[in-house]
């Protein structure tokens, strides 16, 4: 293997171990109310985060009120960013998103946070429109909305997400970009002879899910996404709202506390679930792709034009943030990373010494 290929190659595998050798670019662990740190963006237009209709964002919530424990990385504190979509009574195909304001991250980076999806149950099937996403990624300008039922350019972005219970056919999902060019929009080769449209996501089967290029290769029922086990709503959530029965299947992402990951090197973005790769997407995939900016962003999204019809819908469907770092990864050849490559490799010349 060639000296340059190693080092590129170490530099990806660091940033997806989990090893930190990069500035902290960016954290924010929500114990104080950062709502005026935060742009709320709406598919609907004239909502806003807080209108009780359309989407809603709280960035100072206090998830503890629903019966949700504190985060792996909170040290016992219990705020976060809540995120809804299509409220009650809303009844659109719609979403919304969150980004920070002033952030800009340039370059490779890695994005870590705590990601916990509820759904109003009971499970495994869930309650009325408990089928939404929960999505993060980055490319944001910062302001606009990032959501896959928009074609405009500003929904230009790398993203990433699943539902929370299992309820639709896909549940895990990568974004490439939702259109934003003249004309036809340009396709993407995901397997020899097969293409999409850019306005779409990356479809079952494709090979940038880790699951692999078969057919159901983004549902949970897929043995791939056995790594994350079935779950009961917390004895607290239990208690505050009785329908919160059963368990949600394995293969899904709710009713728990999941790391999630996102390390962009170079064109390529990567997503991780408890340090488990669930799908990859290289930018090149459609030369004429360009991010609309350098924010990252979450969000919430309803894949139905029906809102629940549960009258506890917003207490028990959203999707949650804490304890948001994004760090950066210096370039393959920057001193340190090229002194543990030569380390590796001044390592394998000693066994061959041996060995010879």
């Amino acid at each position: 293997m060639k000296f340059t290929s190693f080092v590129a190659s170490l530099a990806v595998l660091l940033a997806i171990s989990g090893l930190s050798f990069g500035a902290v670019l960016y954290s924010e662990n929500f114990d104080a109310d950062q709502t005026a740190n935060w742009t709320f963006a709406s598919s609907i237009n004239g909502d806003t985060a807080t209108n009780n209709s359309g989407g809603e964002a709280n960035v100072f919530f206090d998830y503890s009120s629903v019966g949700i424990p504190s985060a792996p990385n909170s040290g016992g504190t219990t705020r976060g960013m809540k995120m809804e979509s299509n409220i009650l009574g809303t009844g659109v195909f719609s979403g919304m998103s969150m980004s920070p304001n002033g952030v800009s991250v340039t370059g490779d980076f890695v994005m870590k946070f705590d990601m916990w999806q509820n759904a109003n149950g009971p499970f495994p099937a869930g309650g009325s429109g408990s089928t939404q996403m929960t999505i993060g990624g980055y490319g944001s300008n910062g302001t606009a909305v990032q959501f896959p039922g928009l074609t405009s350019a500003q929904q230009n972005s790398v993203y990433f997400g699943g539902t929370g219970e299992g309820g639709s056919g896909v549940d895990y999902r990568a974004y490439l970009g939702t259109g934003g060019f003249t004309g036809t929009a340009p396709t993407i080769t995901v397997a020899p002879g097969s293409t999409q449209p850019d306005t779409q996501k990356n479809p079952d089967g494709s090979p940038v899910y880790a699951a692999g290029a078969v057919a159901g290769s983004t549902n949970n029922s897929n043995t791939f996404y056995a790594f994350l086990p079935g779950h009961s709503a917390p004895g607290p959530q239990t208690t505050l709202f009785p329908q919160q029965t059963g368990s949600t299947a394995v293969g899904t992402l709710g009713m728990a506390w999941n790391s999630w990951k996102i390390v962009k090197l170079g064109t390529r973005l990567t997503w991780q679930v408890n340090g488990t790769t669930v799908a990859t997407i290289d930018t090149t995939m459609n030369p004429a792709f360009t991010f609309n900016g350098d924010n990252i962003f979450f969000g919430q999204f309803d894949i139905n034009a029906t809102s629940t019809a549960d009258a506890n819908g917003r207490n028990l469907l959203f999707g949650l943030v804490d304890n948001v770092v994004v760090e950066s990864v210096p370039e393959p050849a920057t001193g340190a990373l090229v002194m543990l490559g030569l380390a590796g490799f001044g390592s394998v010349a000693r066994r061959r010494c041996r060995v010879a």
